[in-house]
């Protein structure tokens, strides 16, 4: 029985993630973090940016996680922090190595989720400022023509102003 609860915290950890990087990624990154993760909106210059500070802070969940498990022996606590690791390995990956090429991977956006994961993370590249971005959750893309329509209706109303 134990095994399984273990499995049940790698889950826990993994899919929580994706819900952590997005609550992240809404209103830390497009608020008060906006100074670092600007630069992953802006042309890149140079292998590093600024915004990839950010991973040390999703580290420091996992390291928490993997802390908790040890000091009060709760194993599945412990594999929720490689859940959260895993994430993270998943994540530079896809986003890093998929949609925004920063090193070559052999995977091409193929098929319905692959290439609806990079089309939801370009609609949320092609707003230019802080405020007017969609699609803020990276493994578990949102439906693109309904972020399509969400970006148009942003867009027509900063114009509007």
């Amino acid at each position: 029985m134990a095994w399984l609860l273990n499995i049940l915290g790698f889950l826990g950890g993994l899919i929580g993630m994706e819900a952590v990087a997005w609550a992240t990624h809404r209103y830390l990154m497009h608020g008060i973090g906006w100074t670092w993760h600007r630069s992953h909106h802006e042309p890149r210059r140079g292998w590093f940016e600024l915004n990839d500070l950010f991973a040390f802070v999703f580290a420091g969940v996992a390291i928490a996680l993997f802390a908790m498990g040890v000091a009060t022996n709760l194993r599945p606590v412990w594999w929720a922090g490689a859940g959260a690791t895993a994430y993270g390995v998943i994540y530079s990956l896809f986003h890093d190595g998929l949609v925004h090429q920063r090193w070559p991977l052999p995977l091409k956006p193929r098929g319905r989720y692959l290439e609806g994961l990079v089309q939801a993370h370009r609609l949320h590249h092609a707003a230019d400022e802080r405020d007017g971005a969609v699609s803020f959750g990276f493994l578990i893309p949102a439906n693109v023509p309904r972020l399509a329509a969400e970006f148009r209706a942003k867009r027509a109303r900063r114009v509007r102003g």
